[in-house]
């Protein structure tokens, strides 16, 4: 099975979690770490980007994983 691509908004998440020196996928209130994440790289990526391709990016698609039953 193919390997699913990361969205270039949890390859930012995944890359401050590892700057920060935590793993992306443990667990914090039941989500990978990288999702606490996301606030800070849609701070940054909202001062970088056009109004226009920031919406775009960010309507990609749900980014935080669901919980598995």
């Amino acid at each position: 099975m193919a390997r699913q691509m990361r969205s270039p908004r949890e390859r930012a998440a995944r890359a401050l979690c590892d700057l920060h020196g935590h793993p992306p996928d443990i667990k914090m209130d039941g989500q990978p770490m990288w999702v606490s994440y996301l606030p800070e790289v849609d701070a940054v990526l909202k001062s970088v980007l056009p109004e226009r391709d920031f919406a775009t990016l960010s309507q990609r698609g749900d980014e935080t994983p669901k919980e598995k039953s």
